[in-house]
């Protein structure tokens, strides 16, 4: 048990991939006890604005972590970080759950405080290898993370939704640079393997810039709430991203889940951006647009990158361990269920209760597959 313990801090994607599906199958069902109030929890904010934080900010953030602080090392070619320095990290982002939670009657000072510090510090983890190894092109992923942080800051401070809208934004951000880079990587790698036309998977780094210069410009649009440049700009959003999804050529992979989930995933982004755009021009639900961007874009993607990334890093073969599959579909299904509740398609409870309960099963059969692949040493006896 010990040695599993230990293992667990051997690479950050371990304890983090880990802490967050936890973190995914507990919260939800928490929030939902609250908000129909079976349960009373001492929080240290109201109930909905812990919700958002903990979606935003703990599940996002763990997720973040894991995966930059493990990408990061091999992008820059440095030693991991893990052991103790990954332990104390750690230990940040748990103490910020904690104290949200449970801290009710301590000073704002410490539950701000810790919960501000968490994202700080993995920027500067992972900043000043970028820096040593000169790799201007990751400054853009700091830059969307420094944004991200100050949006945190906004929420905690203010109780203000617009700065969860704008850290939303950021979030699909994230998944725009992220997203972009693996998702025809990888698939542009499955048709070479197999001694196909690698090029049919089209990359275009001019106009990953347009969508990333058009979320950050759509961010500071949301946040000061100028609302006709808003839609504007999440329209034009949108149809960068479907022009890039295009050029993907995701349907070239509907017979590889690891792959389909990907292109099918980073979809939910300009799902979400035209519901954003219907919020402010024809007064659609905001929740329906929040939801396909929270549950939709960041969980589904969230679910499917680190499905792969554990396998890959932990030396095991990219096949999917049984039930991921329907994890993938549940998670999708989840998302769409929480947008029809959003319009009243189905009736709050029902879609409330029943896309909470897909999205727990999603990550409880990753829970249940992947723990012990995170706990266990690498299949291929190499450090990490």
């Amino acid at each position: 048990m010990q040695a599993n313990a230990r293992q667990l801090f051997a690479y950050p994607f371990r304890i983090f991939f880990l802490s967050m599906a936890i973190l995914a199958i507990v919260a939800i069902p928490l929030w939902v006890l609250q908000v129909t109030g079976a349960i009373r929890l001492p929080l240290t904010m109201p109930g909905l604005f812990w919700h958002q934080h903990e979606m935003l900010f703990g599940f996002l953030s763990a997720a973040i972590a894991g995966f930059l602080l493990t990408a990061v090392c091999v992008w820059t070619q440095t030693e991991r970080t893990h052991g103790t320095r990954l332990a104390l990290l750690w230990g940040v982002w748990l103490a910020g759950r904690l104290l949200l939670a449970f801290g009710s009657g301590l000073p704002d000072w410490l539950i701000h405080g810790v919960n501000l510090a968490f994202l700080p510090l993995v920027m500067l983890d992972a900043g000043w290898r970028i820096w040593r190894a000169r790799q201007k092109r990751q400054l853009m992923i700091l830059l969307v993370l420094g944004l991200l942080w100050l949006m945190q800051i906004g929420f905690v401070t203010r109780f203000d939704p617009a700065f969860s809208y704008g850290a939303l934004i950021m979030a699909m951000a994230l998944i725009s640079i992220i997203g972009g880079r693996i998702t025809p990587a990888f698939s542009a790698g499955w048709l070479r393997q197999r001694g196909l036309d690698a090029s049919r998977v089209k990359m275009v780094p001019a106009l990953d810039m347009a969508v990333l210069l058009n979320m950050v410009l759509l961010m500071v649009s949301l946040v000061s709430q100028w609302q006709a440049v808003t839609a504007a700009l999440a329209i034009a959003a949108a149809t960068l991203m479907l022009v890039r999804l295009a050029g993907w050529k995701g349907w070239l992979f509907r017979k590889e889940p690891l792959l389909w989930m990907l292109h099918l995933s980073i979809l939910w982004v300009p799902i979400a951006l035209l519901l954003l755009a219907g919020a402010i021009l024809a007064g659609w639900p905001t929740s329906a647009w929040t939801h396909a961007a929270g549950t939709g874009a960041v969980g589904c993607l969230i679910l499917g990158v680190i499905a792969r990334v554990s396998l890959g890093h932990a030396g095991h073969p990219l096949v999917l361990p049984r039930g991921m599959v329907t994890a993938f579909l549940m998670i999708h299904l989840a998302a769409l269920v929480r947008v029809l509740t959003a319009f009243d398609v189905v009736p709050w409870h029902a879609g409330v209760g029943s896309s909470s309960l897909l999205w727990v099963l999603s990550f409880g059969i990753f829970l249940a597959r992947y723990a012990g692949i995170l706990a266990s040493p690498r299949a291929d006896g190499k450090p990490g």
